[in-house]
């Protein structure tokens, strides 16, 4: 599965920001798909997750003020970033388990500075 982001960017403290991942395999289909972030320095972490066999899960830093979400239809999954802080600052990658291999796509960098 080759797994394409759009989307990052800079934006100031406060501010909104939305992710989209495209995937050349049916989405729906996917056991889990999801996104996680690097910040320089940092381990790779979790910020949400859509899973067929637990639902949807976010990371503590993130509840509340980002969203996952899928549009079957255009074969796209979402992250609505919320109220964006700087310590979201970092490369967003969507990953994929799909009958027991696991995808990356190549990250999109988000920036949250003034």
């Amino acid at each position: 599965v080759q797994l394409v982001e759009s989307g990052g960017g800079l934006v100031q403290p406060g501010e909104s920001l939305r992710l989209s991942c495209g995937a050349s395999g049916s989405i729906k289909s996917f056991n889990l798909i999801g996104w996680y972030r690097q910040a320089p320095g940092k381990q790779r972490e979790l910020v949400a997750s859509l899973s067929r066999s637990v639902g949807i899960s976010y990371g503590d830093s993130v509840k509340g003020r980002f969203t996952i979400s899928r549009d079957d239809a255009k074969n796209l999954l979402y992250l609505q970033m919320n109220s964006l802080k700087p310590e979201d600052t970092g490369v967003y990658c969507c990953h994929a388990l799909f009958l027991g291999v696991e995808d990356w796509g190549q990250g999109t960098q988000v920036t949250v500075s003034s």
